[in-house]
């Protein structure tokens, strides 16, 4: 099977084309300063008699190209590849969805940094640890939608969940029914066996969260759960537009809210669902074992595909660069003086 993907091999070196804005910027403060000193010096006119030949537009098309080139370079750098081989492989796993509580009460601090980045810390740690399973990814707060469908492309996982933020859903609650029901039809109707993974502190949950678990379980889904939060709660953090925290938040009558983990509902959510739970917190006790018990369920034989075969496309921007910095080099930053008897542009007096 044929078709085509793209990507970079060294994606980070990217960011280095931050630079060509700056640089285009210093040259024009550069230019502007300098016909500013100029212009002190003579006028217009006179300067015109004084250097006849001198072109501000020819200096701003080097300095494009020499940008331009330089950006050429950068994407050489981070090695465009493309993949032109699809094959199918069998690999033995099971079917996994992590459903990731985006509540705003996650944002508590109660543990470190806080619930949501400890909660995404462990699902990459969760990630490392698979081989051949296929994983896909839930988020919930009022509601729930699947966020990143069952894959086996690791990588893929680990660049969605770095981007879960609790803006993603408007709507707050924790209706962690409503994720485990749309896990449950998510999954594909084969033998393989399949679980769920649930990250949240249980506050503000709807009433049909156990109801749920206990169909999921009925249908041979292994629901795990994992508290984030600890038992005596913490405030809820408040941050403007430039991430700088204001405050926290607080009740109709102006008292700061406490969340605290609902550790009773989450271990019933996993008793029903036949599976485990356990309580994350700052020295990490316990994930291991989340991740010991997935392990043993057994392991069927799942088909995916992957791209075997990759082919480097750097060379091209090197033409590229090269092209550019030619052209750079070969065009006078100044009119020769050839140029100046033309006057196509001139009214003849």
């Amino acid at each position: 099977m044929e078709t085509n993907v793209i990507k970079f091999e060294n994606p980070d070196v990217l960011y280095l084309l931050a630079l060509i804005p700056l640089v285009l910027l210093a040259f024009g403060l550069s230019r502007y300063y300098t016909k500013g000193k100029l212009k002190s010096f003579a006028g217009s006119a006179l300067l015109k008699t004084l250097m006849p030949l001198q072109s501000g537009t020819r200096l701003w098309v080097k300095t494009i190209l020499f940008s331009l080139a330089i950006a050429s370079l950068i994407f050489a750098l981070a090695n465009l590849q493309t993949g032109a081989k699809l094959e199918e492989v069998k690999r033995e796993g099971i079917d996994l969805f992590i459903a990731v509580d985006i509540s705003n009460s996650m944002l508590a601090e109660d543990i470190v940094p806080n619930r949501l980045e400890n909660a995404k810390q462990s699902i990459n740690r969760l990630i490392d640890k698979l081989k051949g399973d296929r994983i896909g990814i839930i988020l919930f707060a009022g509601k729930a939608y699947i966020q990143l469908p069952l894959t086996t492309d690791y990588a893929a996982a680990k660049m969605f969940v770095s981007t879960i933020e609790t803006n993603l859903i408007q709507a707050q609650g924790t209706a962690i029914g409503e994720a485990i029901t749309t896990a449950v039809k998510a999954f594909d109707e084969n033998e393989h066996n399949k679980a769920i993974v649930i990250l949240s502190d249980g506050e503000d949950h709807e009433q049909n969260a156990i109801e749920a678990a206990s169909e999921a379980g009925k249908l041979g889904i292994s629901i795990y759960t994992i508290g984030m939060g600890l038992a005596e709660g913490a405030p809820i953090p408040v941050y403007n537009q430039y991430g700088k925290r204001t405050g926290f938040r607080k009740d109709n009558s102006n008292t700061t809210i406490i969340t605290r983990l609902n550790e009773s509902m989450l271990q019933q959510l996993a008793s029903a669902g036949n599976g485990s739970y356990v309580r994350a917190n700052n020295s990490r006790t316990g994930l291991d074992y989340i991740f010991e018990e997935i392990n043993k369920l057994e392991k069927a034989e799942i088909d995916a595909k992957i791209f075997t075969d990759y082919e480097d496309q750097f060379q091209w921007f090197i033409a590229l660069a090269l092209i550019l910095l030619l052209t750079e080099a070969l065009l006078s930053s100044a009119r020769k003086p050839w140029e100046l008897k033309l006057n196509l542009f001139e009214r003849k007096s």
